[in-house]
């Protein structure tokens, strides 16, 4: 009886715990990632609006209106759409969803620069200070953020409140709003160290997102080969290590 117990127990925490039981079709998945990756007019207004309104805030130090501009940016669905075209070695996809991340981040880093350059306030605030100076609890933020995000989105009914939390959280949006006003006042200093956090919260979001929907097999385009699978994972250690290290020291 004991046995049967616990076996029923193992059972019961393995499907609480399972990200299978209640996923999506993969074809739905596909659909909702790449589909959020669009880099097309709409979304490229509603990004400027965005760091526009991102630059505002952190140059009046107003939370509130930081955090607005964060919940309307679709910044973060480029990097999960890369996400997927990399799991599923689709890599005439992946080339296009990161040439549209850096069309986004190109044309972000415009419109804050634009803004700062002409905005009467030059001296950096304790918001813009902030977002200079990134740490190892950083990397967790990210990380555990994109697990959330990812989680959220591969549901079979999604959890459209998971995307919005993510985006507040791991916080894209400032960095890029810090190397604008950077730019605009010669402050090389505050351009690298928001640099790294945007590239720090990018990366870990990415590596995330990666781990879940391999878990949740997402099919491949092709197969990889025994070396082509050593060199990938070397590349994606390496590049974790090298990416979390100056936060730690």
């Amino acid at each position: 009886m004991n046995k049967e117990q616990n076996e029923t127990l193992k059972e019961k925490l393995r499907k609480m715990f399972s990200l299978t039981e209640d996923s999506a079709s993969h074809e739905e998945i596909r659909t909702r990632l790449l589909d959020g990756g669009q880099v097309t007019g709409t979304n490229m207004c509603v990004l400027i609006c965005a760091m526009i309104i991102a630059s505002v805030g952190l140059n009046m130090s107003s939370t509130a209106v930081i955090i607005g501009a964060m919940l309307i940016s679709p910044i973060m669905g480029s990097i999960l759409a890369s996400a997927y075209a990399s799991v599923s070695a689709d890599y005439p996809l992946l080339y296009k969803h990161a040439m549209g991340f850096g069309v986004q981040i190109a044309i972000s880093v415009i419109a804050a620069t634009i803004y700062f350059f002409l905005s009467p306030v030059k001296e950096p605030t304790v918001e813009l200070m902030a977002r200079t100076a990134p740490t190892f609890y950083d990397v967790l933020i990210a990380f555990f953020g994109g697990l959330a995000g990812i989680i959220g989105q591969t549901r079979e009914d999604k959890v459209n409140t998971v995307i919005p939390g993510v985006a507040i959280a791991t916080a894209l949006m400032p960095p890029l709003c810090t190397c604008g006003y950077s730019i605009a006042n010669g402050r090389l200093d505050m351009l690298l160290g928001a640099g790294y956090l945007f590239i720090l919260n990018s990366y870990f979001i990415f590596l995330s997102a990666g781990i879940i929907m391999s878990i949740l097999k997402i099919p491949k385009v092709r197969e990889l080969t025994e070396k082509e699978w050593r060199r990938h994972r070397f590349r994606m250690v390496r590049n974790t290590i090298l990416i979390a290290l100056p936060s730690i020291i």
